[in-house]
């Protein structure tokens, strides 16, 4: 915690792509979710701004009154978890060891993990603010 390791203006200009920004009430309990369930690294985090690391991506949260004079700001206020029908998945991430990690600390496992036709085995696991994460890898198969 502290400093900043880079201005928020400057971080804005780095991003390109895709980015996922999860709004959270609780920045501990997501600090706890990414770090020791998702096994992700902790690039920056002060009580109202985290950024991760994993598994070949980077993604970031902002705690909810960040947003003040946001046109989310309004659906903040509704009780309601968050995330529920996008899929957040970390491929690379083991899923049984994702799993065990969530059942320990308390998270909602939505499903367990299991090899799926595609090719991958995944877990379905719900962090304290909603969101739902699917970590995955390949599953070996004899002729691969």
């Amino acid at each position: 915690m502290g400093e900043p390791w880079m201005s928020a203006s400057q971080y804005g200009h780095s991003l390109r792509g895709l980015t996922v920004n999860l709004i959270v009430q609780n920045m501990a309990r997501m600090l706890e979710f990414q770090q020791h369930v998702l096994e992700a690294k902790t690039v920056y985090e002060d009580p109202d701004f985290a950024v991760f690391e994993g598994y070949g991506a980077q993604w970031m949260a902002h705690a909810d009154h960040t947003y003040d004079h946001n046109p989310l700001e309004a659906l903040l206020t509704l009780n309601q978890p968050r995330g529920n029908l996008v899929e957040l998945r970390i491929h690379g991430c083991d899923p049984d060891r994702a799993e065990q990690q969530a059942k320990q600390r308390g998270y909602q496992v939505v499903q367990t993990a299991a090899d799926k036709p595609h090719g991958l085995r995944e877990a379905y696991l719900r962090d304290a603010e909603g969101y739902l994460w699917v970590p995955d890898r390949p599953i070996a198969y004899p002729d691969s």
